[in-house]
């Protein structure tokens, strides 16, 4: 699987996810940040799970329809909870988030917006 994580996901996810056998490239490793709208885009072309801790990619798929190859959103989690967090979710739920969902992950909770809006776990 493919992935590419936002600049504000700790970028010893990196490592980690590339061990395990994930395709990731970071975009703290490009020499300026191209905003939101071309992440997401570039993502999508390239066919990579976007990691992030934003919410406004969501933001930008859900309600301004921007295409997407699934969107993984980590929220409150320490630098070794985004490690573990990822690993499980991606797991557990890349197909779904290649299918194109947008999933919230907490330490304790997980969340999915189903293509097309339905939810479910």
């Amino acid at each position: 699987m493919k992935v590419l994580l936002d600049t504000c996901v700790w970028g010893g996810v990196r490592q980690s996810l590339s061990a395990a056998g994930y395709d990731v490239i970071w975009a703290g490793d490009w020499k300026e940040d191209p905003g939101d709208d071309e992440i997401l885009a570039l993502a999508y072309r390239e066919r990579r799970v976007l990691v992030t801790l934003d919410k406004d990619f969501g933001t930008l798929a859900f309600l301004h329809g921007r295409p997407h190859a699934g969107i993984l959103r980590l929220v409150n989690l320490s630098t070794q909870q985004q490690i573990s967090v990822c690993l499980t979710v991606l797991f557990r739920h890349g197909a779904t988030l290649q299918a194109g969902a947008i999933v919230t992950a907490e330490s304790n909770r997980i969340r999915i917006r189903q293509p097309g809006g339905l939810r479910g776990l």
